[in-house]
């Protein structure tokens, strides 16, 4: 099975700029995406062969996420079950006979680290929801989770110590969910390769490749020996954010 996972950053804005060709192209069974900015109805982008679920936020143009999918699946559930994460759109978890796929859009803690405390519930009620999953069947979890995990993952990790996505306790977060049964599929087949897969739109950032990686697909320790290949798509344009891509056997 193959996964795509693409923080789109408006989906209207990059359906004008190739996505159709770049979903076609890189034909996966499952297109997870975030960062959708839509209502419901503000647009009809389906695919012949695959179902669609969104999950959209109650502030309109404001984060949702989306999953196509062209394999059957047994149901599919959105949000973590708590209205506190429920109304920005962040999640959907399909369940497919042998495990789960979670879409996850991330909160940002922001410029000055404003939602910082809010992030940090956040990431407890998101680690303990996957944890509930796990303990039925394997999970997949994609997503912008934003969050550069360790230095090699962004290109300048001093001067971004104590910024949105690099804290320390953003990474703590994602330390303390790897350890809860949870691998790193990029991070396992490339332990010493710094690709990246977000850049700022500022200074030329994508052309200079002065970039963080904070979109994963992370698997949990049942799945770890199922990973074919892992790869981050950075020739592919139309956001500030390139694919990334998961093969399961």
């Amino acid at each position: 099975m193959k996964f795509i996972s693409w923080n789109v950053n408006g989906l209207r804005a990059v359906a004008g700029k190739g996505f159709a060709e770049a979903f076609k192209a890189l034909d996966a069974d499952f297109f997870c995406l975030q960062e959708t900015k839509l209502q419901q109805g503000q647009i009809d982008l389906e695919f012949e062969g695959y179902e669609s679920w969104w999950n959209y936020a109650d502030k309109k143009g404001y984060s949702g996420t989306c999953i196509y999918s062209r394999v059957p699946v047994l149901g599919a559930s959105y949000g973590l079950g708590a209205d506190e994460h429920d109304r920005e759109g962040r999640v959907i978890t399909l369940e497919l006979p042998d495990l789960y796929l979670v879409n996850v859009y991330t909160p940002n803690s922001q410029d000055g680290l404003r939602r910082l405390d809010y992030r940090m519930r956040w990431e407890d009620a998101f680690r303990g929801y996957l944890g509930g999953l796990a303990a039925k069947k394997g999970v997949v979890v994609c997503g912008d989770m934003n969050v550069a995990h360790e230095e090699i993952d962004l290109k300048n990790p001093a001067t971004n110590h104590f910024n949105a996505g690099f804290t320390d306790e953003e990474r703590g977060k994602m330390t303390e969910l790897l350890a809860s049964g949870f691998c790193d599929s990029w991070r396992s087949q490339h332990p010493d390769e710094a690709k990246y897969s977000w850049w700022s739109y500022r200074m030329r950032a994508r052309e200079r490749n002065v970039g963080w990686r904070i979109d994963y697909f992370l698997v949990s320790d049942s799945l770890r020996g199922r990973i074919v290949s892992t790869e981050i798509h950075n020739e592919v344009f139309g956001s500030d954010h390139c694919p990334v891509e998961l093969v399961l056997e």
